[in-house]
This record gives C-alpha cells, sequence and structure tokens, in this order.
C-alpha cells in the first residue's frame, strides 16, 4: 500500500467560559495544547505536517514553541457556536500541499495512549473508509425527565447493568478523515469506521476545572502509557 500525503490538525480556540484559558493551562510539564502536538510528532511515518488553527495570540506562541506550524484563524471562525469543520476547511485552503487524509486532535483529549494513532490509522487504511473516529463502551443507566418522573432510555427499572444493550458513545480522542470528505463539509462520512478503545483516558475531556484535576491524576498514574 503506497503512503497517503497527512496532515494533523490541532483546532484550540481561546475563549472558555468554564475553564479560562484552559488550552494554555499546564498539565503536568506542558500546556494542555502541547500535549496534542508532542503526541502527533511521535509518528512522523503517518504525518507529514502538524498545524494548530488558533484565534489566540498566546496559544499561537506556544504552539511555534513546541514546533507546529500556526494558522491564526479569522475571528469569523472562532465563535462559541462556530463547527470544527469551518477550522478544518480554512486549514485544507490554506496549506500549500494537497494532504490526502487529515487527523484531528482536539487539544481537550490531551491524553492518549502510545499506540492508539498507529492502530487507527491501520485500520482506517486497511478497511477504506473515508473517516474514522473513536468510540467508548458506554456503561450507565440513563433516561429522561417528564413533568418530574424518571423515565429509563435504554433499560427498564429493575434491570441488571450486566445485563444492558451495548452503546456507545463519541470520546474524542481522534479522528481522521480523507481530506475530500472535509472539503465537503463533514468529518464523519457514511463511509465512517467506529475504532473502540478501552483505556483510562477515554472520558477526560477536559472543560472544566473537576476535568483538569481528573486528567492531572491519571497523566501521574499512567504516564508510561502515554
Amino acid at each position: 500500500m503506497s503512503r497517503q500525503s497527512t496532515i494533523a490538525v490541532i483546532a484550540a480556540r481561546g475563549g472558555s467560559k468554564r475553564l479560562p484559558g484552559k488550552n494554555a493551562l499546564v498539565l503536568g510539564e506542558h500546556p494542555l495544547i502541547a500535549h496534542s502536538i508532542l503526541y502527533a510528532q511521535r509518528f512522523p511515518q503517518i504525518i507529514d505536517s502538524i498545524v494548530v488553527t488558533t484565534d489566540d495570540e498566546e496559544l499561537a506562541s506556544i504552539s511555534h514553541a513546541y514546533g507546529a506550524e500556526v494558522l491564526l484563524r479569522p475571528a469569523n471562525l472562532a465563535g462559541d457556536h462556530e463547527p470544527v469543520i469551518t477550522a478544518l476547511q480554512h486549514v485544507l485552503e490554506n496549506v500549500t500541499e494537497n494532504y490526502e487524509n487529515l487527523i484531528l486532535l482536539q487539544p481537550t483529549n490531551p491524553l492518549r495512549p502510545n499506540n492508539l494513532l498507529m492502530e487507527a490509522f491501520t485500520v482506517f487504511l486497511e478497511n477504506n473508509v473515508d473517516s474514522l473516529m473513536t468510540v467508548s463502551k458506554f456503561e450507565a443507566k440513563y433516561g429522561e425527565l417528564l413533568e418530574n418522573l424518571f423515565v429509563p432510555s435504554n433499560y427498564t427499572m429493575g434491570q441488571r447493568s450486566q445485563d444492558l444493550k451495548p452503546i456507545y458513545r463519541e470520546n474524542g480522542l481522534l479522528y481522521i478523515a480523507k481530506s475530500t470528505e472535509i472539503k465537503a463539509g463533514s468529518i464523519l462520512s457514511k463511509n465512517n469506521y467506529a475504532f473502540v478503545t478501552e483505556t483510562a483516558f477515554d472520558t477526560i475531556d477536559i472543560d472544566t476545572k473537576i476535568d483538569f484535576l481528573l486528567a492531572e491524576v491519571l497523566l501521574k498514574k499512567y504516564k508510561s502509557e502515554l
């Protein structure tokens, strides 16, 4: 199988209401955003270019210091409700090379197993899919409230947890997509592969101070696996 050109993109806005400045906060030895940059740098056999797209000068400076290319995102693509797809399209429109694949690494998911990207990228290529996302099993009883009445959604009252029908959740550890899919407006295609992960890091998606503190605990405990 011939090698396919691939760009890794880290999308990081400066604004954060629940945890101000989160992408620049130091987690362990490095700023949060740097963990994804350093992770991408481990895979030169896969990744040809690492680009950080941001609207924030501090994050741009940090990213440059850690060896990533930086593309400053215009304000109209950096609002609270702006989907990440427009930032990825902006990157592909402004880089000089035509990359076949794009890997999205979210800075808020800084802890990834060493072998994850290589395994996922191999599956992506061997299965000839247009996109891949990481998912993990969601083992919980959940429901909705209807006029203060709890109505189970995925079980019946009294059912044992071990008898629940398996369901999965998007965990955000990484995404891979053909550039043509990104340009067409979608990260996840109809020909998408759900790559199941079972790691201690599946639940880490940093939006709050509690999320950050939990990441610090897991980083210390499982540092050898990162």
